[in-house]
């Protein structure tokens, strides 16, 4: 029989780092893509070079494709953390789907309105991005639909919020800030990833106290978590690669070793997190601060 934890002397756990990601959520999520003006991309757009253009499409193309598939594929592990009675996680996951949803509107609307592409432009998806996007991560999220085990649940929040959020959706953060920020070009397009990159670090925060978690709950769960990250990373170091193509005439100015470098750094830093929780028991990670685990103001 189901018990209602808000009714009992339970109620809800204010302290724990799911609640104030909740509350901060509430607070700093509210924006809606359809209030970002881009008047002024539409014009920028025009300015650019044919390298130029290829290059912004590529990096859209890859992050429409993406939120629309971490919104797509975030329901199975709701609905495990759900069974677990873990209401205070379930209420910051609700907040969590819908940013995710109103980036997939996001990069549409630049699609539409700015480029105003008509065709197919999942040409510039390789094969490494289509790795860990049509294969890893969908794979890792409906494993959850038959096993709730915190194996399970380690490899979908490695794949999805380490691998996809905390290092491949960072370097593309990067990326447009090194090409268009710093030009002062499209400024609608950047002001949407600011909000984004503030979503996304509540997001990656999450995905760290919960991996965190289960590696105090589990003995064997670290293990499962460095295992994953490390089948992973090639993949993601090769769809970074695959940001830009090969080419003497480089757009913006761009180097991909700088890429390559900034997703490392993600990446250890992500592990760095991680193990430093095989040291601290469940009540230390149940109060761990926003700011240990990149959550941005």
């Amino acid at each position: 029989m189901r018990v209602t934890q808000t009714t009992t002397e339970r109620g809800l756990n204010q302290s724990i780092l799911p609640m104030r990601l909740y509350q901060k959520a509430k607070k700093l999520g509210i924006w809606d893509p359809r209030d970002i003006d881009l008047t002024q991309d539409k014009e920028d757009w025009k300015g650019l070079s044919d390298a130029e253009q290829q290059y912004v499409l590529r990096l859209c193309s890859m992050f429409q494709a993406g939120e629309e598939a971490v919104t797509r594929d975030l329901l199975p592990l709701v609905r495990v953390i759900s069974l677990e009675g873990r209401l205070e996680e379930e209420m910051y996951l609700t907040t969590f789907l819908w940013e995710e949803a109103k980036h997939t509107e996001m990069f549409r609307l630049f699609l539409d309105d700015v480029v105003g592409v008509k065709r197919d432009i999942t040409e510039f998806h390789g094969e490494n991005y289509k790795k860990i996007f049509y294969e890893f991560l969908p794979e890792a999220m409906e494993a959850l639909i038959q096993d709730q085990s915190p194996e399970a649940q380690a490899k979908a929040s490695v794949t999805y919020n380490m691998i996809v959020e905390g290092t491949l959706a960072e370097t593309g953060y990067h990326a447009f800030y090194t090409s268009l920020k710093r030009l002062n070009k499209m400024p609608g397009l950047i002001s949407a990833i600011d909000y984004l990159k503030k979503d996304e670090s509540r997001h990656i925060g999450y995905g760290t106290y919960l991996l965190s978690r289960l590696i105090c709950e589990n003995e064997n769960i670290w293990d499962v978590v460095n295992s994953h990250m490390e089948t992973l990373l090639p993949y993601a170091i090769g769809v970074v690669n695959e940001i830009i193509t090969p080419d003497e005439n480089m757009p913006f100015g761009l180097n991909i070793d700088e890429f390559i470098n900034f997703a490392m750094k993600q990446f250890q830093f992500r592990m760095d997190t991680l193990e430093r929780a095989r040291t601290r028991n469940v009540d230390e990670i149940y109060l761990i601060s926003e700011e240990s685990v990149g959550v941005l103001r």
